[in-house]
């Protein structure tokens, strides 16, 4: 299992760690318009950056820096996780001025936290990690950032994405 801080206080990550070569593990989610949402939803090579909540300064920058850097990429789509409810979401979108930006709730049953091993059993909330699956559902790149609180590596994982067929 990952060892994750959040403001240097240990936690504990519900689910299994998933690791690179790895079947990527389906989940639910809800769309800012309340529809379910499944990994199945979005082909190709996907970007999958996981954030504690929207509402704060890393997670805005991490969330723009991924849209931005990744929106001249074929084939990849960048789908933003967290447990923001899809209301908070849809306002964050609408308020950064990023209205291609795909914000997926995981608020109602922590279908992706649990499946990918990010939900955070003390805050129920996700922390920070980023994943790349490619076209074929294998997860080819992981980072579980070990202070929820900090950057990911934006270079590592666009470089996987890029290089994900």
């Amino acid at each position: 299992m990952a060892n994750i801080t959040f403001k240097g206080t240990p936690m504990t990550l519900l689910g299994e760690e998933v690791k690179q070569g790895d079947k990527a593990p389906d989940f639910t989610v809800l769309a800012n318009d309340l529809s379910e949402k499944t990994l199945e939803d979005y082909s190709g090579v996907r970007l999958i950056s996981v954030v504690p909540s929207l509402d704060t300064g890393v997670c805005d920058a991490q969330t723009r820096k991924f849209n931005e850097q990744a929106a001249g990429l074929e084939n990849v789509s960048v789908l933003t996780i967290s447990a923001d409810l899809p209301f908070a979401q849809k306002r964050w979108c609408g308020a950064a001025g990023i209205e291609d930006a795909i914000t997926l709730s995981d608020h109602r049953d922590l279908s992706f936290g649990k499946g990918y091993g990010v939900a955070i059993q003390e805050l129920r909330l996700l922390t920070r990690a980023v994943f790349v699956v490619n076209s074929k559902n294998e997860v080819v790149y992981t980072e579980y950032v070990s202070e929820a609180t900090d950057h990911p590596d934006y270079e590592k994982a666009l470089e996987a994405a890029k290089q994900a067929d």
